[in-house]
C-alpha cells in the first residue's frame, strides 16, 4: 500500500500519530495481504471477524472515546475518527465498530449509570450493538416509525418490523427506536428501548446485498423486555435520536475518508507499475491530473472531517447540523468518486476480483444511502442557510 499519506499529521498531536502508525501496523500484520483479507470475510462475505476486533479490543483500542471509568481510554472524537479511518484504509473487517460507537454514545448521553457500565464496558470488551430505526415506511421520513412499543405489567412488548439493520446479526442488543404514543405529533411519542438480540419473539433475518452480510429485517412479536431496558425517558424518543445523529454522520463520514484514501493509495501504486506504450500508465497527463484532483479532495475533505471532530470534542453538547451532515455528504460522495474513477484508471483489471477495486466501489455506493442519505444531507445544510 502507498505510504502518500504517511507524513500528513493534520495538527494531530504526537501521541495521535503515534496511535495513528499503530494501527496502520496492526492492519499491515494481520489484513496486510489479500490472502488474509479473504480468510477474514470468508471470501468477502463476511464484514465483521470477531477475531479481529477482539484483539483491537485487547489493545484498548475500541474504546478509544469511551471514558476510562467504563474501561475506555477516555480520548474524543478525534482519536475515534482515526481509528475509524485507518481501520477502514487498512481494509479491517470490523464492520460492527461504527453502529456500536453510535450505540455508546447514546448511552453516554442518556443511560443510567448501570446501563453505562453494562454497555460501555461490553463495548469496549468487544461486544457489538444495534441500533434499529429504519423501517419499511419510515427510512428517511424517521418520524414515520410504526414499531409499537407499549408498557405491559412491568415490562416493555414491542411488535413491528425494523429494516436495513446494520450488525444485528451480530450483535449481542438492539437499540429499538418504537412508538409508544401516537396521541401527538409523529415527533413525540418515542421511545428507545434495548433489546437482547437473543430474547424471545425476536426474529433476525439478512437482506442479501452486492456488499456482503451486512444488514437485516428484524421482526418483533410480543417481544418482553424489564423496564430497565428503556433508555432516557419515555416519550424522549425523538429528542435523544437527534442528540446523536450528528456524531453519527462524523463516525460515517471518518470511515468513508479511510475507504477513499484506500482506493487512492491502491490505484496509485498501480498506476505507477502498471506499463504501455513503453512506459508507467501514471506518467500520462490524463492520470497524473487524476491522481492531482483526488489527492487534493482527500486532504480537503480529511479537514473538514477532523475539524468537525475537534468541534465536537471542544463541546459535546453542539448539534453540529451544518458542519456534520457536510462532513458526511463530501466524504461518501468522495469514496465513491475516488473507486470508480480508481476503477476507470485501471481499467479491466479494476473490475476483476483479484482486485480489491471492484470491492471498493461495492462498498463505496452503500455510503452516500445509510446514515441519512446524501440528499436528505443536502436538505439539512441548506435549511441552516434559511432555506
Amino acid at each position: 500500500m502507498s505510504t502518500i499519506n504517511a507524513t500528513s499529521t493534520n495538527g494531530l498531536t504526537d501521541e495521535q500519530l503515534d496511535f495513528r502508525e499503530a494501527i496502520r501496523d496492526f492492519a499491515q500484520r494481520e489484513a496486510g495481504t489479500a490472502e488474509q483479507r479473504e480468510k477474514l470475510t470468508d471470501g468477502y462475505t463476511e464484514l465483521h471477524s470477531q477475531e479481529i476486533y477482539e484483539k483491537l479490543a485487547k489493545l484498548g483500542w475500541l474504546g478509544v472515546s469511551i471514558d476510562e471509568e467504563y474501561g475506555g481510554a477516555g480520548q474524543g472524537m478525534v482519536d475515534a475518527c482515526i481509528f475509524l479511518e485507518e481501520t477502514a484504509r487498512g481494509q479491517l473487517p470490523i464492520a460492527g465498530y461504527g453502529v456500536s460507537l453510535i450505540v455508546a454514545g447514546a448511552y453516554e448521553r442518556f443511560g443510567t449509570e448501570e446501563q453505562k457500565q453494562e454497555m460501555l464496558r461490553g463495548i469496549c470488551d468487544g461486544r457489538v450493538e444495534a441500533i434499529a430505526m429504519s423501517e419499511p415506511e419510515a427510512g428517511s421520513d424517521v418520524g414515520n416509525l410504526k414499531c409499537k412499543v407499549e408498557r405491559q405489567n412491568g415490562s416493555y412488548v414491542l411488535n413491528g418490523q425494523k429494516t436495513w439493520i446494520s450488525a444485528a446479526h451480530i450483535a449481542d442488543h438492539i437499540l429499538v427506536i418504537g412508538r409508544s404514543d401516537s396521541s401527538g405529533s409523529k415527533h413525540e411519542g418515542l421511545t428507545m428501548v434495548s433489546v437482547p438480540t437473543d430474547a424471545d419473539g425476536v426474529e433476525i433475518n439478512g437482506i442479501q446485498t452486492m456488499g456482503g452480510k451486512e444488514v437485516n429485517d428484524v421482526f418483533l412479536t410480543d417481544c418482553a423486555v424489564p423496564a430497565d431496558r428503556l433508555l432516557g425517558t419515555e416519550g424522549g424518543g425523538w429528542m435523544q435520536l437527534m442528540a446523536g445523529l450528528n456524531v453519527e454522520r462524523l463516525i460515517l463520514a471518518a470511515g468513508a475518508l479511510g475507504l477513499a484514501q484506500r482506493a487512492f493509495d491502491d490505484v496509485l501504486d498501480y498506476i505507477k507499475e502498471r506499463k504501455q506504450f513503453g512506459r508507467p500508465i501514471g506518467t500520462f497527463q490524463t492520470l497524473k491530473h487524476r491522481i492531482a484532483d483526488l489527492a487534493t479532495e482527500l486532504e480537503c475533505t480529511r479537514l473538514l472531517v477532523y475539524d468537525v471532530a475537534r468541534k465536537v470534542d471542544a463541546d459535546p453538547s453542539q448539534m453540529l447540523p451544518r458542519e456534520a451532515s457536510m462532513a458526511k455528504l463530501k466524504a461518501t460522495e468522495l469514496v465513491k468518486r475516488c473507486s470508480l474513477e480508481g476503477m476507470q484508471m485501471m481499467g479491466g483489471y479494476g473490475y476483476a476480483s483479484e482486485y480489491d477495486m471492484e470491492r471498493h466501489v461495492r462498498t463505496s455506493l452503500v455510503m452516500s444511502i445509510y446514515g441519512g442519505t446524501n440528499e436528505i444531507q443536502r436538505e439539512i445544510v441548506a435549511k441552516t442557510y434559511g432555506l
